[in-house]
């Protein structure tokens, strides 16, 4: 089983059922259905192939959706990108993917026309267009790629309902995942059609997803943990998907009570902005029966207030682009451990190993390592990365953890922003949470920086509501919870934090901006 033939599948069997709702409009199993099979065909007839790469450079809409599953169909590998990307990092992507077909938006024309000298062998710009106004609409009959562009509607309209894709083996690419790249050039990440049908399939089965679920897709369709947790999970088991175009706490309120939706998932940054939301009444989230936080650690004061402030359950899990995602989840059956990851999903073992990959006894600290059917296979034209990334079978995550008595998982820190100072080792999440309880802060990132003579000292950036908060109180106040090394030696107080498009808070940018300092 894959993905498209699950749809496939669930079409047959719930046929009038709502797929999705898109700026308050529906459209049913059956008519996505055929929207997909009608693509698959469309892309065929332009000459696409079973193993062609496909990009998607799509917000959330059904253009992805159909886009994505008639790719899928036709056998082709998807590869989705971030459409707010720069041109250079496109263009990356593009070449190092050996992309043959672009679909996109109208508005991004103009920035392939920029680049299409250096874009040799994509042969098709598939274009979607956005809201008809002045200023959203581009003539693109006035780029010199004219010849190669071609209306999304117009692909569609081609296709035939009678049209079968080929036979797809489970372990031929479905998608290539484009990692951040916090160090070096971003890497593909190759996952098969059994990485992504079993991770959805498993997720879904561990938080008994249903088809009277109704998930609110507001995380970015291109970024994995949307792919999984509130696209591919939901459509598999015949949910409704309520598709959001773009995160908006007034907008996810509105939704919530139109159409009651039963899940709920994000980013920890998403989260606070709803908590922090003047607006936001418990009465308003009722229907929800589960919120499901990835993407980056969340800070346990948080998960505190938001749960008390709304009535509702937060389940914390985690995942990363090269195990389609999720690894580990707090399961519904058992007691929820805040800051905890919860414990190994179906079918997928997790561990946490030290530098000779030899496992800890519970309560130590090193890296989590993971292995199941989900895990990627390996980096596209990078063998020496996946050898490296990949051992005897053992996905090395590069994020340091712990495991408890219990089975329970618990993220330290990622590997690479460990501070040490003075040879002792300072996680900035534990520094973090102490600066998340205080009531004045709002949002926090904490990072090394270097120092003369330690090495490295700890230096906070802090969002507060509170304009008269100063430094030496906050330091004050850190000292009350941790040891003196431990304890920053700087805070800079900023208006906000900043985050990508799935709001997870870059790091990177403030290192640069303490460089940029110095």
């Amino acid at each position: 089983m894959n993905l498209s033939s699950q749809l496939y599948e669930t079409a047959k069997r719930v046929p009038n059922k709502p797929a999705y709702y898109f700026m308050d409009q529906s459209s049913s199993y059956a008519e996505l259905d055929g929207a997909v099979t009608k693509f698959a065909s469309g892309l065929a007839k332009l000459g696409i192939k079973k193993g062609d790469h496909v990009a998607l450079l799509l917000g959330n809409s059904p253009y992805f959706v159909i886009g994505m599953y008639g790719a899928l169909r036709l056998g082709a590998t998807v590869i989705p990108i971030n459409p707010i990307y720069t041109s250079d990092e496109i263009s990356y992507m593009l070449n190092n993917g050996d992309v043959k077909t672009v679909i996109t938006l109208d508005l991004l024309v103009p920035l392939f026309e920029k680049a299409h000298h250096s874009l040799h062998k994509v042969e098709n710009y598939i274009v979607c267009e956005t809201k008809k106004d002045e200023q959203a609409n581009v003539n693109v009959k006035e780029f010199s790629i004219f010849p190669k562009l071609k209306s999304f509607a117009n692909v569609l309209s081609l296709g035939e309902l009678t049209f079968r894709g080929p036979d797809l083996d489970e372990d031929d690419v479905a998608v290539i995942l484009y990692t951040s790249g916090t160090t070096g050039k971003p890497k593909g990440a190759m996952l098969t059609h059994k990485n992504l049908y079993s991770n959805a399939k498993d997720i879904s089965d561990y938080l008994q997803f249903n088809q009277n679920d109704r998930v609110i897709t507001t995380l970015p369709m291109f970024h994995v943990f949307s792919l999984t947790v509130v696209l591919n999970a939901p459509l598999i088991n015949g949910g409704t998907i309520l598709i959001v175009p773009k995160f908006s706490p007034a907008e996810i309120f509105r939704l919530a009570k139109k159409y009651e939706p039963t899940v709920f998932a994000g980013v920890p940054t998403m989260f606070n902005y709803l908590y922090q939301h003047e607006d936001g009444r418990a009465e308003d989230l009722k229907s929800l029966r589960l919120c499901i936080s990835g993407g980056a650690s969340l800070p346990v004061a948080l998960l505190k207030n938001f749960e008390e402030k709304f009535n509702v359950t937060i389940s914390e899990g985690y995942g990363l682009s090269e195990a389609s995602p999720v690894t580990c989840f707090n399961p519904l059956d058992r007691p929820r451990k805040p800051g905890s990851i919860g414990t190994s999903i179906l079918h997928v073992e997790n561990k946490v190993v030290n530098e000779l990959g030899e496992e800890v006894a519970p309560g130590e600290v090193g890296e989590l390592i993971v292995r199941g059917p989900n895990v990627m296979k390996g980096y596209y034209k990078m063998p020496e990365e996946t050898a490296a990334t990949i051992r005897n079978g053992w996905l090395y995550t590069g994020d340091m953890a712990r495991m408890d008595e219990d089975g329970y998982f618990y993220i330290v820190d990622r590997k690479k922003d460990m501070v040490i100072v003075g040879g002792y080792n300072v996680y900035p999440r534990e520094v973090e949470e102490v600066l998340y309880n205080h009531p004045d802060v709002v949002e926090v990132a904490v990072l090394g920086v270097p120092d003369p003579n330690l090495g490295e000292v700890v230096r906070a950036f802090v969002v507060s509501k509170n304009p008269h908060l100063t430094e030496k109180q906050l330091i004050e106040y850190c000292s009350n919870f941790l040891a003196k090394y431990k304890l920053p030696k700087s805070i800079e107080f900023i208006k906000e934090l900043p985050k990508n498009t799935t709001g997870k808070i870059l790091r990177r940018s403030l290192r640069e901006k303490v460089l940029q300092k110095n």
